[in-house]
């Protein structure tokens, strides 16, 4: 087998609809967004080559910041989960029948993990029963209406808001419209139902108020996976599925196994012979078949069946 150790597809790994937060702002062939490290807002650039990756990094315009390259060589590391051994996860797969296609449908897929817990958990919210699409737009739209925005030479780019902001951001129109001097409530554009997230508005508000009062997401990573996932299952919104997308994607506890009604069809076509195996059973069997790797088989499993043609299949 090849050497697979340190390739990826970025392109893959950016639109593969992981909740850590949304694709970065693609320019050509180059993806950028903008990361706080030791409190320092950098753009990074990320550019494949040779299904390898490059980073360059950019400081605010009229700045004098300076952070060492290899300090943001790390962190570009830690998104991107570069040092997580593809090769010998490729071995693990092809040493099960049922999973050895997807290492030709998914290779250089790895995790895109958060540059920002808190944007990870309103991904995560904003994500439940929502395309890719829409929350992905949602977040960005959030981003703009309410984080910082930072000017740097190739442009204007937003930060994650603040727990205070959207503790303070009007839900719907209707609230907007009460406390605002409009005439017109279809002028109302700054609330959190403007940005698409339906139902999600007031989950996002209460999450927020909780994780700035009750929880400290700093603590959550020195948690076992249990008491990570009891302690996340607290916020509203946040089932499950959504819990383990935050551990996984957000936290990195690569144990975690998302379980939906799509994975649910997938590991049952493939281990079941079909049956209908509930969702919670379909969980707890792939966090004990896969043990370590479950995160990354489910992401796999996800991809290879919608790139193979399994999930249309699926769908009859």
């Amino acid at each position: 087998m090849s050497d697979y150790n340190k390739i990826i597809d970025l392109e893959l790994t950016q639109l593969s609809g992981q909740t850590s937060q949304p694709p970065w702002k693609q320019e050509n062939d180059e993806y950028r967004e903008v990361v706080i490290v030791e409190g320092v807002p950098v753009l990074f650039k990320a550019h494949e080559l040779n299904k390898s990756i490059e980073f360059s990094y950019e400081f605010p315009s009229n700045s004098d910041f300076h952070i060492k390259k290899s300090i943001l060589d790390k962190k570009a590391s830690e998104i991107f989960d570069l040092d997580f051994n593809l090769s010998k996860f490729y071995k693990y797969l092809n040493q099960d029948e049922k999973l050895a296609e997807m290492t030709s449908f998914c290779e250089g897929l790895r995790l895109f993990l958060a540059k920002d817990k808190f944007e990870s958990i309103l991904s995560s919210i904003c994500s439940a029963n929502n395309s890719i699409a829409r929350w992905t737009k949602s977040i960005d739209l959030i981003k703009q209406k309410w984080g910082k925005s930072f000017e740097f030479p190739s442009g204007t780019f937003y930060g994650v808001p603040s727990l205070d902001a959207i503790i303070n951001s009007f839900e719907d129109d209707q609230e907007e419209f009460d406390n605002c001097d409009f005439s017109d409530i279809s002028l109302c554009e700054n609330n959190l139902k403007a940005c698409g997230v339906g139902y999600r508005a007031p989950y996002m508000k209460k999450a927020s108020e909780i994780l700035s009062l009750e929880m400290d997401l700093g603590e959550i990573s020195k948690m076992s996976y249990d008491e990570a996932f009891d302690t996340i299952l607290k916020l509203p919104g946040v089932g499950p599925k959504v819990a383990d997308c935050i551990l996984l994607y957000g936290f990195n506890f690569r144990e975690a196994f998302p379980s939906d009604v799509w994975i649910k069809r997938i590991v049952s076509h493939l281990y079941f012979e079909g049956r209908d195996i509930k969702v919670p059973k379909i969980r707890e069997f792939g966090m004990e078949e896969f043990g370590y790797y479950a995160g990354y088989v489910q992401l796999y499993l996800f991809h290879y069946a919608r790139r193979s043609g399994l999930m249309s299949e699926l769908k009859k």
